[in-house]
């Protein structure tokens, strides 16, 4: 997959990682997934840096993420993959997705499609401010 300003870089288990042209690619085999084989991935809009959603990848969404181009999450849930906006039409096409420093959590930054990311309809799952008690 080509996108403008990325190069796609092959890790040692053949899987690809979307990279900024400007950093240092990590390999996926470096990718620390928990010991059930998932690693969060917080998806964030890339041109206004606004947090849309959190989801859960493998190593097979994460790869069928950069093959399609578009977002592909576990769902813990139904214990299968899940094409974000499969059904609904809001989905979120891939623009750079990079991994932080300990290499646990990924940052996927995407444009989204769609009324919104979250299942509510709202823009973001972000969107439920908590309320602190009263001193």
């Amino acid at each position: 997959m080509s996108v403008p300003g990325h190069r796609a870089q092959r890790g040692r288990t053949d899987r690809l990682l979307i990279v900024p042209d400007q950093l240092i690619p990590v390999p996926p085999s470096d990718l620390r997934f928990d010991d059930r084989g998932l690693i969060p991935a917080i998806v964030q809009q890339h041109d206004t840096g606004e947090v849309l959603m959190m989801a859960w990848m493998t190593a097979e969404t994460l790869n069928q993420t950069v093959q399609r181009g578009e977002t592909v999450f576990w769902s813990r849930s139904r214990l299968q993959p899940w094409h974000k906006g499969a059904t609904s039409g809001n989905t979120q096409r891939v623009v750079e997705i990079v991994a932080d420093c300990d290499a646990d959590v990924l940052l996927v930054r995407v444009d989204q499609r769609g009324q919104g990311a979250c299942h509510t309809g709202a823009g973001s799952c972000f969107h439920r401010p908590l309320r602190t008690p009263a001193p």
